[in-house]
């Protein structure tokens, strides 16, 4: 246990991250505070980004406050996995684990988008890959009309769309297998809102085109879109901040920036007023000024 109460916090980084470094997946790593002005978050933030859990924080004898991080094991992510494409997120995957609805940090953006796209005005609802359906579990308990809406989940994966129809047996809901490059054999029609959360930045999908390709021709004019753009991971069950791209060990938002801004210039150039929030995911919510 290593004494950080004559320590600043330059030092206490520097510490912290030599020694998580050195820790094998589960392995903990503990340390005394004491009057050091540094809140709750701060610590949890550190130990995200050393890539641990913070347990709970304790007391010794002396009434000093313990701390205790415990190293993830970065191995266990669907993020690693080298299933094909389909079942990488199935219903018996390391994906189908993860549930962003008990994750404030989620939740609490998405419900901002919901607001800001006025779900109460919308009646034809289109999630593309809607996985097992937790969008829809928001929708089902935060809108007033729910029994009016009419709800439209399309996902590549078939295990997760049976999954789906498991969750919901709700009249007004339909999921449907479905290629998001080719949406033209379910003859969908148009919809008042249309979400899709980590979706569109797929490998399998030509970012641009596809998403050109829903405004044109699945949006309504005086519709509204969500847009969520992952900028986490999920590693050992936790969420831990900032994505990763292709040959880099690091997390780098220049991708995650320049889709955004393509999506905000293009919806702007079809009068959508454009709004973007979030954190460690970050939501594009669009809604028609057309008169």
């Amino acid at each position: 246990m290593i004494d950080f109460r004559d320590k600043n916090m330059m030092e206490i980084v520097d510490i912290v991250s030599t020694q998580t470094k050195k820790l094998k997946s589960k392995e903990q790593f503990k340390f005394i505070i004491s009057n050091i002005d540094v809140d709750y978050k701060g610590w949890v933030d550190l130990a995200q980004m050393s890539f641990c859990k913070m347990m709970t924080p304790q007391t010794d004898e002396n009434a000093n406050l313990i701390m205790c991080y415990e190293k993830l094991n970065q191995e266990d992510s669907f993020h690693s996995e080298n299933e094909d494409v389909e079942e990488k997120y199935g219903a018996t995957s390391t994906f189908a684990t993860i549930d962003k609805n008990n994750q404030p940090a989620f939740l609490v953006h998405y419900l901002k988008a919901l607001e800001n796209v006025k779900l109460d005005t919308r009646i034809r609802v289109l999630n593309l890959g809607v996985n097992s359906g937790e969008e829809f579990e928001v929708l089902k308990k935060y809108s007033k009309n729910f029994k009016n809406l009419e709800l439209v989940g399309i996902d590549y994966c078939s295990s997760a769309i049976e999954e789906a129809k498991k969750n919901f047996a709700d009249e007004n809901i339909s999921f449907h297998v479905g290629d998001i490059n080719n949406l033209e054999p379910l003859n969908l029609g148009e919809f008042d809102l249309i979400i899709s959360i980590g979706t569109l930045q797929s490998t399998n999908l030509d970012f641009n085109k596809v998403f050109m390709n829903i405004v044109q021709n699945y949006l309504k004019k005086d519709g509204a879109m969500i847009l969520g753009f992952p900028n986490c991971r999920w590693i050992d069950g936790e969420m831990i901040y900032g994505g990763m791209v292709k040959n880099y060990n690091f997390s780098e938002l220049s991708l995650l920036f320049k889709d955004v801004n393509y999506c905000k210039k293009y919806l702007q150039q079809k009068k959508f007023r454009v709004t973007i929030t979030g954190k460690d995911y970050i939501f594009l919510t669009a809604t028609s000024i057309r008169k």
